[in-house]
C-alpha cells in the first residue's frame, strides 16, 4: 500500500464509499467516517482492515477534532487529500414548508461539517508538509432549482467558503470546490425519483472522479472545478 492516504467524510455510502473503494484500489490508505454504526460496519467489511472507518458526526466539532487528532497523532501515513463529501438534502418542498429542524440539520452537516473538518485538518496539513482540500459542491452550488433551496444554499456556501479559503492558505495547501455532476445516488433518487436511474452510477463516477482528484495540484489555480 502507498505511503499516501486520503480522508473522506461520508465514506460509508454513495459517492463517498465509491470514491473510497477507488482510492483503496489505487493504493491509498483510507480514513473515512459515517454517521451511523451500521453503515460504518458495512463499509469496513467492503474496504478491509487496512483502512480506518469511524463513526463520526461531522456536525459535532469536538468529535471531528478528536477524530483528526487521532489520525495525525498516529504513525501515518497522513492524509494529503481531505475530501469533504458528507451531505444531506431535505425533502422536496417550497422553502416556507421546510421544517426548521430539517433546515438546521442540513446546514450543520453540509456547511458546518466541512468547516469543522477543515478547521481541524489545516493545522495538521501545515505541520506535515501540506495537501489538497476537496469540498464537494454541486451543480446546485452554481445554479438553482425550485424545492431544493436549502441544499442549493448549502452548496453555494461551499463554493464561497472554498474560494475565500483558497486565498488564505499557505503555498503548500490548495482548496477546491468540486462539482461531481449528476450521479444515481439515494440523494438524487429522493429528489428525482425513478428518473435518477438514468444517471451515471457511483462506481463508474469514481473511476472518473478519482483520477481528477488525484491530479489536483497543491499549487492553487482555478478553485471551482468539475468532474
Amino acid at each position: 500500500m502507498s505511503e499516501k492516504a486520503w480522508l473522506i467524510t461520508g465514506a460509508t455510502r454513495g459517492l463517498g464509499l465509491a470514491l473510497a473503494r477507488w482510492a483503496a484500489d489505487a493504493g491509498y490508505r483510507i480514513y473515512g467516517c459515517g454517521s451511523k454504526a451500521e453503515t460504518v460496519a458495512a463499509a469496513r467489511a467492503v474496504l478491509g482492515s487496512a483502512h480506518s472507518l469511524e463513526q463520526v458526526d461531522v456536525g459535532d466539532a469536538e468529535a471531528v477534532e478528536r477524530w483528526l487528532q487521532g489520525i495525525f497523532s498516529g504513525s501515518g501515513p497522513y492524509p494529503e487529500r481531505i475530501i469533504n463529501n458528507a451531505a444531506i438534502i431535505t425533502p422536496n418542498a417550497p422553502l416556507w414548508e421546510v421544517a426548521s429542524e430539517d433546515f438546521a440539520r442540513l446546514v450543520n452537516i453540509n456547511i458546518c461539517g466541512s468547516f469543522h473538518v477543515m478547521k481541524s485538518a489545516i493545522p495538521h496539513l501545515r505541520q506535515h508538509g501540506g495537501g489538497v482540500i476537496v469540498n464537494l459542491s454541486s451543480g446546485w452550488g452554481r445554479s438553482v432549482s425550485p424545492e431544493v433551496a436549502p441544499y442549493c444554499a448549502s452548496k453555494w456556501a461551499i463554493e464561497g467558503l472554498t474560494q475565500a479559503l483558497a486565498q488564505e492558505l499557505p503555498d503548500t495547501i490548495a482548496a477546491y470546490a468540486l462539482n461531481p455532476g449528476v450521479i444515481d445516488t439515494d440523494m438524487l433518487r429522493s429528489t428525482f425519483g425513478a428518473g435518477a436511474a438514468s444517471s451515471i452510477k457511483p462506481d463508474a463516477w469514481a473511476k472518473k472522479a478519482g483520477p481528477r482528484i488525484e491530479k489536483l495540484s497543491r499549487q492553487q489555480g482555478q478553485v471551482s472545478v468539475s468532474v
